[in-house]
């Protein structure tokens, strides 16, 4: 008598989104640390990246980028897969992590059917970028601390030290060294500096 052979439930289904378009969701329960899905598509230069979407709506948020390394972009527009659909939120259940020069998303908790995977995009702020970039980018998480944008948070000025006063005999060991300046660069150059080395972490790349 032959055994009959269950189907397991596929670990997640594509399917439309509260927060925007397409989406994610648990089709089971998904065990915290356990790789869902691996980030694929084309794999290009910056270079050739910025040319193929050169005449893109400046004001069009959607973005299949995604950085691998400062050489290497992920273009999932072009033979993409469901993890493309997976939204950004600023309280997510997943992360992107970067192992061999590929990028997979894996759960950071337990994930219960029926819920939306995410992941933060922190896509990389620019110098350059539009006044109203964060309008562009806006993020409808709906976390209760939702930073209101899908770019990284913005970088607090730091705090000028505390001058102790001036000594009568001189001035204070170390006193009169400038600090050093920040290196202003572009999306492009600066895509080696994303969280995708050591720490193992990536980023969605705006475009």
């Amino acid at each position: 008598m032959k055994k009959t052979s269950r189907r397991r439930t596929p670990l997640f289904e594509v399917r439309h989104s509260p927060i925007h378009g397409y989406g994610v969701f648990a089709a089971r329960r998904i065990r915290k640390g356990t790789t869902v899905i691996e980030y694929l598509g084309d794999r290009v230069s910056h270079v050739k990246a910025d040319a193929r979407y050169e005449d893109k709506d400046p004001n069009d948020n959607h973005t299949f980028l995604f950085t691998v390394d400062s050489r290497t972009v992920i273009d999932a527009g072009v033979n993409g897969n469901d993890a493309r659909y997976i939204n950004h939120a600023c309280d997510p259940n997943c992360e992107s992590t970067t192992l061999n020069k590929r990028i997979f998303i894996e759960a950071i908790r337990t994930i219960q059917p029926g819920e939306e995977l995410s992941y933060d995009y922190q896509i990389q702020r620019d110098s350059d970028d539009a006044p109203n970039v964060d309008e562009i980018y806006a993020c409808r998480c709906g976390a209760a601390k939702c930073r209101g944008s899908m770019l990284e948070a913005p970088k607090r000025a730091r705090k000028k030290p505390h001058r102790a006063p001036r000594r009568a005999a001189g001035k204070a060991p170390g006193a009169g060294k400038k600090a050093a300046a920040h290196e202003h660069t572009s999306r492009r150059s600066r895509a080696a500096n994303r969280r995708s080395g050591a720490a193992g972490r990536s980023q969605r790349r705006g475009r």
